[in-house]
C-alpha cells in the first residue's frame, strides 16, 4: 500500500509537465474559440489522441497509479488550460467509470477501448442519470428498464438530461429503474451499443460556461439492447435486489449502494481537481495582473487590499489540493471515506474555484469583466463545479449525513 505523500515522484512531474505543455500550447490558445463557438472541439480532442492525452491506455494507467495522484494530477492540468474543453477531453472518463465500477471483466475489456477509439478514429462516451425531474433526488427517476426474458433483452424507455456527450456519444452508460418499489435500491446502470435504434439527442443546452462540452438531453424509446450490456450482469443484480427486498422492512440495515452513486462517489475527488486547476489558472492571471499594472505610480499588488486576495487565494487553492489528493490516496488505498472525505474535497474546491475567479475579475476590474481577459471565462465555467456530480448542497449533506449517523434533510 502506497503511502500517503505529498511529493510526486519523478515519473509523475514528467506526466505534470507533459500535460502542462499540451494544455499551455494547444489547450488555452483554442479555448476562447470553442467557448464562443459553443461545439465540440474536434480538433483538440483528436490532437489529444495524436499524443496519448485521450486515450484507454494513459487514463488506465493514471486511474491504476498507486499513489491515487495520477487522475487529479491529469484534470488540475487539463482544467488549468481551459475548462470546456478539457471537460470536452475527460468527458468519456465518467462514463468509464460507471463501466470500472459497475462492470465485469469481460464488460470492461469490451467496451473501454470502444470508448476511445484510436487517434484516427476518435470515439466518445457518455454517461446518463440524470433526469429532468430527477437530479440530486435520484429516487425520483422515472427512466425504465424491462427485462425481455424470451429475447433476453432489455428495453430502456425514458428521458435523460444534462448528459455530457449525450446523444454524440458512441457508447451510452444509462442508469434506470429496475424495480421502482426498492427506491434507489432498485437501478441499475447499462451499456446502450453505438448505432443503437431507438437512443437519440434531445434539447442541447447553451450554457452559461463550459461552453466547448456538448450537454444535452438524450432521449430512450423502446430501446432494445442485448441482455450482456446490464453492467455486473443478471446474476449478480437478482442477488442485489433479493437483498434490498429483504432488508426493505428492516430500518437500519446495511445500505445497497446504487449504481450512480458508486460512479459519483468514486469522482468526486476527480471533479475537485478540475476546480483546483481553474482556480489556479485565474489566480496565476490576477497574480500576473497585480504585478504589472500600475495606478498611482505603483503595481497594484503594493496595495495590501490586493496582496491579501491573493494570498487568501493561493492559500484556498493549496488546501483544496490536499483535500483532493487525500481523497484520492484513499479511494485508491482502498481506506473508507468515514468522515465523506470525498465529498469534503469536491465542496471545498469547487465553493474555492468559484470564489478564486471572482476575486480574479475584480483584482482585473473593468479588464476583469471583458472577454479580452480570461479570467471572464474562468469565472463562468467555475459555477459548474457548485452544482454538477452533486451540487454543494448536497455534499454537506453527505457530509452532515456521515459524520451524525442521522438521516438529515
Amino acid at each position: 500500500m502506497a503511502e500517503f505523500t505529498l511529493e510526486l515522484n519523478d515519473d509523475q512531474k514528467q506526466v505534470r509537465d507533459w500535460l502542462h505543455g499540451f494544455a499551455a500550447d494547444v489547450v488555452r490558445p483554442a479555448a476562447a474559440e470553442w467557448d464562443e463557438r459553443e461545439e465540440t472541439p474536434w480538433p483538440v480532442i483528436q490532437e489529444a489522441a495524436k499524443i496519448g492525452v485521450y486515450s484507454l491506455d494513459f487514463y488506465a494507467q493514471q486511474f491504476f497509479d498507486p499513489t491515487g495522484l495520477g487522475i487529479p494530477m491529469v484534470m488540475e492540468e487539463l482544467f488549468w488550460g481551459d475548462a470546456g474543453i478539457g471537460l470536452s477531453i475527460v468527458g468519456t472518463g465518467l462514463a468509464a467509470v460507471g463501466v470500472l465500477a459497475n462492470g465485469t471483466e469481460e464488460q470492461i475489456g469490451t467496451w473501454m477501448p470502444q470508448m476511445y477509439g484510436d487517434p484516427d478514429d476518435v470515439k466518445l462516451a457518455a454517461f446518463c442519470s440524470s433526469e429532468p425531474d430527477a437530479g440530486s433526488d435520484v429516487s425520483a427517476m422515472r427512466t425504465r428498464a424491462v427485462y425481455d426474458e424470451a429475447k433476453d433483452e432489455w428495453v430502456l424507455n425514458g428521458t435523460k438530461t444534462w448528459a455530457t456527450n449525450g446523444g454524440i456519444a458512441n457508447v451510452h452508460v444509462v442508469v434506470a429503474v429496475v424495480d421502482p418499489e426498492l427506491g434507489t435500491k432498485g437501478h441499475a446502470s447499462f451499456i446502450v451499443p453505438p448505432a443503437t435504434p431507438g437512443l437519440s439527442q434531445g434539447q442541447k443546452f447553451k450554457k452559461h460556461g463550459i461552453r466547448a462540452s456538448h450537454t444535452a438531453e438524450v432521449v430512450l424509446e423502446d430501446v432494445r439492447i442485448p441482455g450482456h450490456c446490464l453492467l455486473g450482469g443478471k446474476d449478480k443484480l437478482d442477488e442485489r435486489l433479493a437483498r434490498a427486498r429483504e432488508r426493505a422492512a428492516a430500518p437500519g440495515g446495511e445500505r445497497v449502494k446504487n449504481a450512480a452513486m458508486a460512479t459519483f462517489e468514486a469522482s468526486r475527488p476527480a471533479v475537485g481537481a478540475m476546480a483546483v486547476g481553474t482556480a489556479r489558472a485565474a489566480y496565476e492571471v490576477a497574480l500576473d495582473y497585480a504585478k504589472t499594472r500600475s495606478q498611482f505610480g505603483r503595481p497594484i499588488i503594493d496595495n495590501q487590499g490586493i496582496a491579501f486576495q491573493l494570498a487568501d487565494m493561493r492559500t484556498r487553492i493549496d488546501a483544496s489540493r490536499l483535500l483532493v489528493w487525500r481523497a484520492s490516496w484513499m479511494a485508491t488505498t482502498g481506506k473508507p471515506f468515514t468522515s465523506a472525505e470525498g465529498s469534503m474535497s469536491k465542496l471545498y474546491a469547487s465553493e474555492t474555484a468559484k470564489e478564486v475567479t471572482a476575486q480574479a475579475v475584480q483584482i482585473l476590474g473593468g479588464n476583469g469583466y471583458t472577454r479580452e481577459y480570461p479570467v471572464e471565462r474562468m469565472h463562468r465555467d467555475a459555477a459548474i463545479y457548485t452544482i454538477f456530480e452533486g451540487t454543494s448542497e448536497i455534499q454537506r449533506l453527505v457530509i452532515a449525513r456521515t459524520l451524525s449517523g442521522m438521516p438529515i434533510r
